[in-house]
């Protein structure tokens, strides 16, 4: 089952192939703040020029959370960004363990961070961006994030033989039961009834889910496609509305048939210990399904190659 997330206006077709709808949204996102300047008389003086601040870094800190090894930053500017070479070139990230990473534009204002593989795990990212260094540009506070990278888990879902095997750092933890998307409803040329096949990563998670079949544009409680149902344990994990989440009964389909509308559905007891140990940013790699997952569908860009991902760098090298 699936839910319909804020997104880019880039990815507001693929909110129209959600399988499923949820009731809740994203959190709005922290505003840039204002600077000002107060004189030795206490009085407020004009504030040095900024024509350039951070709106939202995404994950949180290493005090709110920790993430998973396929983790992006992103980083959302205050406002459309005229010169991204410059201002690329001003964005440092420093790791515990080093990883070769690059910086990929996905609109005027938003910029994603990936390394060309996964994160080591237990180790500590900083991200810094100098923007006070941006001519015109003083006064601007630099801005530091750090983040805490956890457990490696990597989980494959076989929608074919019906199993999602979970791996924490490299060894095999569990493996869950699984149903997945039936297929056989077709729009505008997709089969938004398939789970989409790929490297996912998850997105956030929370411990019941309101889903709905308004995605379907059916809201009528006598309708006989209507539904409305709490679900518990739901991981997200693309922006199109598929989740890893409890089974809604039907147990005797799990690791038999495919009979979800395109979410991964899984025992109670598994989809209760994979949301236990889910962070953001872990892996979810699904295979099996004649439906590809995009790079641009919630966090999926691990679904471009190394090459294809730089080319979205502003700098030349």
């Amino acid at each position: 089952m699936k839910r319909v997330p804020r997104m880019l206006p880039a990815l507001v077709a693929l909110a129209a192939l959600t399988a499923c709808a949820a009731e809740s949204g994203h959190v709005p996102q922290a505003q840039a703040p204002v600077v000002k300047a107060i004189s030795a008389a206490g009085v407020t003086a004009p504030a040095k020029k900024v024509k350039l601040d951070i709106a939202d870094i995404t994950p949180m800190g290493e005090k709110s959370e920790k993430v998973g090894v396929g983790f992006p930053i992103i980083v959302t500017f205050d406002r459309d960004v005229k010169d991204k070479a410059a201002v690329e070139a001003l964005l440092e990230v420093q790791a515990d363990k080093p990883a070769e990473g690059a910086w990929r534009w996905v609109s005027a204002r938003k910029v994603i961070y990936r390394t060309k593989t996964y994160w080591k795990p237990h180790q500590n990212v900083l991200f810094t961006a100098r923007l006070s260094q941006l001519p015109g540009n003083t006064g601007a506070k630099d801005v530091s994030r750090r983040f805490a990278v956890g457990t490696q888990n990597i989980s494959v879902v076989n929608t074919r033989k019906h199993q999602m095997r979970v791996y924490r750092d490299g060894k095999l933890a569990k493996k869950i039961p699984i149903s997945a998307g039936r297929g056989g409803l077709i729009r505008n040329g997709v089969d938004v009834y398939l789970t989409t096949s790929g490297v996912h990563l998850t997105m956030g998670k929370k411990a019941v889910e309101t889903m709905t079949s308004s995605w379907m544009g059916v809201t009528d409680p006598k309708d006989p496609r209507y539904y409305k149902e709490e679900i518990p344990w739901a991981v997200r994990i693309s922006d199109s509305g598929e989740y890893v989440h409890q089974s809604a009964g039907y147990y005797h389909f799990l690791g038999r048939s495919n009979q979800s509308h395109g979410c991964v559905r899984a025992t109670p007891a598994g989809a209760k210990w994979f949301y236990g140990i889910a962070q953001r940013g872990d892996v979810v790699k699904i295979t099996g399904t004649k439906r590809k997952l995009q790079w641009n569908n919630g966090w999926s860009y691990w679904q471009l190659n190394w090459t294809q991902w730089k080319k979205g760098s502003a700098l030349k090298s």
